[in-house]
């Protein structure tokens, strides 16, 4: 059973940063495309980084580029997002994504192809 466990999130000023960390098990993800996705109140749930598990190729969102680094450790097996420079449009819960048919896909933020999600940690960005 596959999986996903999400940490790190909490309550933060405008100008800090967090580093959410995503624990995945339950099977191989070699051929997997992982992902963060964010769904703040009242909004669609959002793309925000993924990352290739074998070649580590990072896609990022427009409003991620810059602040945002995406990274896996195979090993460990953890996907990890390192947020900085955050705002308070930042704050939503975060979530950790795995489409285990990431290998054939050219498009990586439909959160359609994703099969495996984890339970959401919150983010919070004061002003």
């Amino acid at each position: 059973q596959v999986q996903l466990v999400e940490s790190g999130g909490g309550l933060v000023q405008a100008g800090g940063s967090l580093r959410l960390s995503c624990a995945a098990s339950g099977r191989t993800f070699s051929g997997s495309t992982m992902a963060w996705f964010r769904q703040a109140p009242g909004k669609e749930r959002e793309f925000v980084a993924a990352v290739r598990w074998s070649s580590g190729a990072t896609y990022y969102a427009d409003s991620a580029k810059g602040r945002f680094t995406i990274s896996r450790d195979s090993v460990q097996r953890m996907v990890y997002l390192q947020m900085n420079s955050l705002k308070p449009e930042d704050t939503a819960v975060y979530y950790c994504a795995a489409d285990p048919l990431g290998y054939i896909r050219t498009y990586y933020s439909n959160p359609q192809n994703y099969d495996y999600w984890g339970q959401g940690t919150e983010v919070t960005v004061s002003s």
